[in-house]
């Protein structure tokens, strides 16, 4: 069923394939939008993979260096007979298995020079695990408002989104997107001389040539998985489907599914008023909330889910998921009004009810009805990097140059369209399903205890003015405001990113330090007293710790990826599970209590995700030049984030007043 102009007339053609209504570009459009300016974000006189060939590759580490830092990361967890026990065991495992396993890592590794020993473990990690995607894996993040507020209009937001990811897209993959690129000193390489000397240097040498310019290129491997990309669940393990010759975005509202086509045979985008109008169309159809919505079956345990996509396969449903497996990516407009409860805000980009969402995508952008903007991304395809970087340039284009107006609104009406329903066939069971699941999400988010913190008296300029990492301390406040609530150190995870390398991923900083228990303890226990500038001194040497626990990360020197790796090649080649592994700590460590993670970009207004143990919080935080904010998750009934956030609050506040002495 397609839906056709303005003011009520609609107008239903059916055909044999389906419901078609074909549209063409007028020549005076074609000639207007068909060029180079309005087609592509950026020209890149570097071609965006020209560094790729010559990416480091991420390095091993050696396996007495990943055991002491392992040791080191117990060390404040651990008392002093579960210590020992721990130590003996990384001796043992450092004599013996550790070292025949890690001369497998090293073979694996050399046999396959063209990507990283991480890739494939941690692709497996993702698409093997049965938990639901939403809260457990999919973060969100969410724009801040554009200047002037006639842009965020539902309607003329979400078409400039569209239009603005689509110019991302076409210059990715024609290779003049801009390559992604550390810059230790900008105003040496974030330069047209560097662009013209390094795209002179053949592929295969290019890194070097940056490395002169003291830029690091960061691996690209990941951004084709940002469009025409899905998780499809199957039993046991996923898989990620991908389609690069699509054309067409999935929308969604109201639980109902549509389609349409973004860009024409010659993969030109349309024109701003073309996607317009159907978005428009789509927002005017006046049917009530679909009382089976498939989306929510997209929350489910990935089994659970893999069944239920099947049975949908069986009763007439595949060409339907093909078309949102393929889509460009979806686009979600939601008819609530939001407002200013920034509770509401955060629960409706990371998880809402289950309805009008589908989780799978590599990402969902969603539009509010009073005009929020954000996504919710799937992760096992990419990590934060190039989820940022898309996020980011789409932000800059749809506000230094936004190709549709609010005044172009009420013409919208001549525009010819064609836009397809998407009607799932379902049976008795398929509703059963759906039911079943909504009710079982809903109660699932029910525990969620959400709340957030904003603190505008410091920022990172402040911080770089006292001379300490502004992420050292936003660390340190939450290792002390963990301490206020329980009065203990627990395993705490901190992401970041080894994109500086060929098909890297992630390793983990862990936080929790000696140095920051001594300092919670010096500043909870009464019984203590220390003056300020002797706490300012152990701050300091917190900030030098974590320093360095960043650098060691950022460089592939972790502990957590090696030892995943090692324990991955022990299970599949059915050795008896090394001591290491058998030890009780080993899982402890690995049940990180506080998971936390920073995209931080002055785009932003506030991101985070879900806890990822039943007892633990989700901290999603970011580091602006003039406030730091937290989006702080738990569950009821073990945890709770307001209690946090609190003593979060007095933990800023106790850590500035030590650093203004």
């Amino acid at each position: 069923m397609f839906i056709t102009t303005k003011r009520g007339f609609r107008k239903f053609m059916i055909s044999r394939g389906g419901l078609v209504l074909t549209q063409r570009l007028a020549r005076s459009t074609a000639v207007l939008y068909d060029t180079t300016e309005y087609q592509f974000m950026q020209m890149s006189k570097v071609p965006t993979l020209h560094f790729q060939a010559s990416l480091p590759r991420l390095p091993v580490p050696k396996l007495e260096d990943s055991c002491r830092r392992y040791l080191n990361a117990q060390k404040p967890l651990l008392n002093q007979k579960e210590l020992q026990n721990t130590s003996s065991c990384v001796s043992k495992f450092l004599a013996s298995e550790g070292q025949n396993l890690q001369k497998l890592l090293f073979q694996q590794n050399a046999e396959n020079s063209h990507t990283s020993y991480i890739s494939e473990p941690w692709f497996d990690m993702y698409l093997q695990d049965r938990k639901p995607l939403p809260i457990n894996y999919n973060p969100f993040l969410v724009y801040v408002p554009e200047s002037d507020p006639k842009y965020d209009a539902q309607l003329v937001k979400a078409t400039n989104i569209v239009v603005s990811s689509l110019r991302f897209l076409k210059s990715f993959k024609n290779n003049i997107l801009e390559p992604e690129i550390f810059h230790m000193k900008p105003e040496k390489s974030d330069t047209p001389l560097f662009r013209n000397v390094t795209r002179l240097i053949p592929s295969r040498f290019s890194w070097y040539g940056a490395y002169l310019f003291k830029a690091f290129p960061l691996d690209m491997s990941q951004y084709k998985n940002l469009f025409n990309t899905t998780r499809i669940p199957e039993l046991g393990k996923d898989r990620i489907f991908y389609d690069p010759s699509a054309k067409h975005l999935v929308v969604l509202r109201k639980d109902h599914f549509y389609a349409f086509d973004v860009l024409d045979a010659n993969d030109s985008i349309r024109s701003p008023k073309e996607i317009a109008a159907c978005l428009k169309i789509i927002l005017e159809d006046d049917r009530p909330a679909n009382k089976y919505p498939v989306g929510v079956l997209t929350t489910s345990e990935r089994n659970q889910w893999a069944r239920a996509r099947s049975h949908l396969v069986e009763t007439g449903n595949r060409k339907i998921l093909q078309k949102i497996d393929s889509a460009v990516f979806v686009m979600i407009l939601d008819d609530e009004i939001i407002g200013t409860n920034y509770n509401k805000l955060i629960k409706t980009y990371l998880h809402t009810d289950g309805t009008n969402r589908w989780f799978d995508k590599s990402f969902s952008f969603i539009v509010s009805k009073d005009g929020y903007s954000g996504i919710n991304f799937e992760h096992s395809w990419g990590d934060g990097v190039a989820v940022l970087r898309y996020f980011q340039d789409v932000k800059a284009d749809i506000s230094k140059k936004p190709r549709f107006h609010p005044n172009e609104v009420d013409d919208l009406s001549k525009e010819n369209v064609n836009v397809e329903r998407l009607q799932f066939s379902l049976d008795a069971k398929s509703k059963g399903i759906i039911d079943q699941q909504k009710a079982d999400y809903q109660a699932w988010v029910n525990r969620l205890c959400i709340d957030f913190m904003l603190n505008e008296e410091f920022g990172k300029d402040q911080y770089k003015k006292l001379g300490v990492s502004p992420d050292a301390m936003m660390q340190l406040a939450f290792q002390l405001a963990l301490y206020i609530l329980k009065g203990k150190s627990v395993p705490t995870y901190e992401s970041c990113s080894t994109a500086a390398y060929k098909h890297g991923r992630t390793e983990t900083i862990r936080p929790c330090t000696l140095e920051t228990k001594a300092i919670c303890v010096a500043m909870t226990q009464k019984q203590i007293e220390l003056s300020k500038s002797e706490l300012k001194k152990m701050i300091f040497e917190c900030n030098k710790t974590h320093n360095m626990l960043t650098k060691e990360a950022i460089m592939g020197q972790g502990f957590d990826r090696h030892l995943f790796a090692l324990r991955k090649i022990s299970e599949k080649s059915g050795f008896t599970k090394p001591v290491i592994f058998q030890d009780s700590a080993y899982d402890a460590l690995n049940h990180n209590i506080l998971s936390t993670s920073t995209l931080s970009s002055p785009d932003i207004i506030v991101g985070g995700f879900g806890p990822v143990v039943s007892d633990g919080y989700g901290i999603g935080y970011m580091i602006q030049d003039k406030r730091l904010g937290s989006t702080v998750t738990s569950y009821e009934g073990s945890h709770n984030a307001s209690h946090y956030v609190q003593a979060l609050k007095h933990a800023f506040k106790s850590i500035h007043d030590v650093l203004h002495t």
